[in-house]
């Protein structure tokens, strides 16, 4: 019996494919001084270094001339302002954010202290569970003003209003008065469409010329 040998496998096994090693992209700081301004664009000088320059989103500090800047450099004419180092006086602090800005406090409190807090916008809303304003004085100026409530009370020592024309809609009204309750008008009228009546202790009409009573029954005592 004759028997035939197998030729020997191939064992040799394929290498594996390498991974890149990845490489970032190079960046370097910078320390430079802004020396023009325009629109979004930043001139900024460091050494003999003078490039083209745009404000980082994490640097809300509105930069101005004059301001040395911390940069990153990623291209040799290409700069990005990080932060501001410091400021020549006299200069306004403006911080500004593009885009929808939201600030978020989670588990605290934000508060701010100014002696001059001024707020100015287009279109102002807050909405809030409870709001409370206490002030030394407090004047309100506008065009138009419309106040919508379930409950309206207003308490305070002494009232004073002045309109040119004045007209009240209510399905009741009361109004009660310990002292004195006078009104003066060129021209008085009171009209009820079912009773009026007034009562007092005293009563006293006086008529200067004419004093007239007119009804289908008149009754005296």
């Amino acid at each position: 019996m004759t028997t035939t040998a197998l030729p020997p496998r191939n064992r040799t096994r394929t290498p594996a494919a390498r991974t890149p090693t990845a490489v970032p992209t190079p960046a370097s700081h910078c320390v430079g001084i802004v020396t023009a301004v325009e629109q979004a664009r930043y001139t900024v000088t460091s050494g003999t270094l003078v490039a083209s320059a745009r404000r980082a989103s994490s640097c809300l500090l509105e930069v101005a001339p004059g301001d040395t800047v911390a940069c990153l450099q990623v291209a040799p004419d290409e700069l990005w302002i990080l932060a501001v180092l410091q400021r020549e006086e006299g200069v306004s602090t403006v911080l500004r954010c593009q885009g929808d800005t939201r600030f978020e406090v989670q588990d605290g409190a934000l508060s701010f202290h100014a002696p001059t807090l001024h707020l100015e916008s287009l279109k102002m809303q807050i909405d809030t569970h409870d709001a409370e304003i206490t002030t030394e004085r407090a004047r309100l100026v506008g065009r138009e003003l419309t106040l919508v409530g379930t409950a309206i009370k207003a308490i305070g020592s002494a009232l004073h209003t002045v309109f040119d024309r004045v007209s009240h809609f209510s399905k009741q009204h009361q109004r009660r008065t310990d002292g004195l309750d006078r009104v003066s008008a060129t021209h008085l009228e009171r009209r009820a469409d079912q009773l009026l009546q007034l009562s007092g202790e005293h009563a006293l009409i006086n008529g200067d010329k004419l004093v007239k009573t007119r009804g289908s029954q008149i009754h005296f005592g």
